[in-house]
């Protein structure tokens, strides 16, 4: 292993690793003759030259078509017409868009194409008359026009590697999961460098204030793509898991012919390594490209994390809310994990996406927030409630749309909406808005069957646990009526499903 080292001019070599072309464009052969013999012993950074030769600026035009990366061009003013060598300039520049080849103009007549004029009006690199270029101003003006051709390249491949890695980074930044980041690095970074990568493990490490450190580990092998939040043997080869403690021991990035490792420290509490193995040798130049990649993506990785971390901790936070106003009803626990699981599938079920199902799983533990704003006598009556106490219960609907209303957040929002509308029924006879048939929200119509059903088979103050077989045929008999038909026949479908449920997370007494 060494140290990484930046990309150097030689780096553009050995991409290249080909001879440099040099195309001589000129209708006479004694031309071609003493060029080639002059300059046949010539290397440039150990490199030949391979000469390519054209009669007429027509043959001309059709060598750069089939060869774009021609380095020099000797080019004969005088060909089959008296500025057919100019025009073929104006072709390769405007038409081809070459801007790299480095062209020397040549002519037998100087007087036939004013020097001052011709450098003025085309894109040429150096204008000669023949007799000027003697053995050796000719192999000078190879090598600094050669040269100045490779510098050229070289800029132009850290441009467009600069241009794909923006664009890659971009990419990964839509990501939304962990899952989703874990795909987009591996697949931009074989796009990136143009060979094929083997794995890729991602560690960030942070200290929280507390001083306890958390560690994320993200794997992407092609086949799939894990997350832990500690080492595991299950997601990284007890090998790599050496080579990135020692990385982060030394807090040194590191290189060899089939690795590469990146080690970032992007604040005071928080560093992360990434690693990368690939199935043949990379480059310098790849190196340099990998290097701005990895920067980003690690950033990225860190901020996607800490979203998820955030977004988790509320999304807890909101079951425990749910839980606390079960138990401040005095129920049995666990009802709003259920609901929330349960109405998860019926979203699936149903065809709706898969944002939507969980913004619904998280929203509908908010369901009976309202009940904050209920005395505790009507909450905690053992019997029946008279006809005032109800209309009191009832306001339970429109005080947790009052609480919710003013989020912008998704989650509150769709929170907001099933409050107030998971007691309307079907056929219009529900409360607090008497809404009819779709006029009630989808979220609002799946939670209004999931929360019977549920609350059904629990026990509650006034009641005791219905049989599975009694809440279907309730279920069924309220279809058309109660509950949206279509949801009905979901749920029916998902009842095995419901039990299962049931099972993982059984009630626990109340107290």
């Amino acid at each position: 292993m060494k140290f990484l080292k930046p990309a150097s001019v030689q780096s553009s070599k050995s991409a290249l690793g080909t001879p440099w072309k040099v195309a001589i464009i000129d209708d006479e052969e004694q031309i071609h003759a003493v060029t080639q013999l002059v300059l046949k012993n010539t290397r440039i950074d150990d490199l030949p030259l391979q000469f390519l030769n054209a009669y007429s600026a027509e043959e001309g035009l059709r060598l750069f078509q089939d060869h774009p990366d021609i380095a020099l061009a000797f080019i004969d003013v005088i060909m089959e017409s008296d500025d057919a060598g100019l025009q073929l300039i104006h072709k390769i520049r405007n038409q081809l868009g070459n801007h790299s080849t480095r062209i020397v103009l040549r002519t037998g007549q100087p007087g036939t194409a004013p020097e001052e004029t011709v450098i003025r009006s085309y894109d040429i690199n150096d204008y000669k008359s023949k007799t000027e270029l003697t053995d050796t101003k000719l192999k000078t003006c190879v090598y600094s026009s050669i040269r100045s051709y490779r510098d050229i390249i070289t800029i132009e491949k850290s441009k467009h590697g600069m241009q794909k890695v923006i664009a890659a980074s971009d990419s990964v930044l839509r990501s939304q999961t962990l899952y989703q980041f874990g795909n987009a690095i591996l697949n931009h970074t074989i796009q990136l460098l143009n060979i094929k990568t083997a794995e890729m493990y991602l560690i960030s490490r942070h200290v929280d204030l507390f001083g306890d450190a958390e560690m994320m580990l993200l794997a992407a092998t092609g086949d799939e793509v894990k997350l832990d939040t500690e080492w595991s043997a299950d997601i990284m080869p007890a090998d790599v898991k050496k080579m990135i403690e020692q990385t982060l021991a030394q807090q040194q990035s590191y290189s060899d012919d089939n690795i590469f490792i990146g080690y970032y420290h992007t604040n005071s509490s928080t560093e992360s390594v990434l690693y990368t193995r690939f199935h043949e040798a990379h480059n310098s130049q790849q190196d340099e490209i990998l290097k701005l990649f990895a920067a980003n993506i690690t950033l990225i990785f860190q901020n996607l994390h800490n979203r998820e971390h955030i977004q988790e901790t509320q999304k807890e936070l909101l079951l425990v809310l749910g839980d606390a106003i079960e138990q401040r009803s005095k129920e049995t626990g666990s009802h709003v994990r259920r609901v929330a699981l349960m109405c998860e599938l019926i979203a699936l079920k149903l065809g709706q996406t898969i944002e939507y199902a969980e913004t619904l799983k998280y929203a509908s533990p908010l369901h009976d927030i309202g009940k904050i704003g209920i005395p505790e006598s009507i909450l905690h009556k053992p019997g029946k409630l008279d006809d005032t106490e109800w209309e009191i219960m009832k306001t339970h609907a429109q005080i947790g749309y009052e609480l919710l209303k003013n989020s912008t957040r998704t989650i509150a929002k769709m929170g907001a909406r099933i409050a107030l509308s998971h007691h309307e029924h079907w056929d219009g006879k529900g409360y607090p808005g008497g809404l009819k048939g779709e006029a009630i929200p989808l979220e609002g119509r799946i939670v209004a069957i999931i929360d019977v059903i549920d609350a059904l088979g629990s026990e509650r103050s006034y009641k005791k646990p219905w049989q599975e077989n009694d809440i279907i045929q309730y279920v069924r008999e309220r279809s058309g009526k109660q509950f949206d038909p279509q949801i009905v026949a979901a749920a029916l479908e998902l009842f095995d499903h419901f039990r299962e449920i049931r099972r993982n997370f059984p009630d626990y007494p109340s107290h």
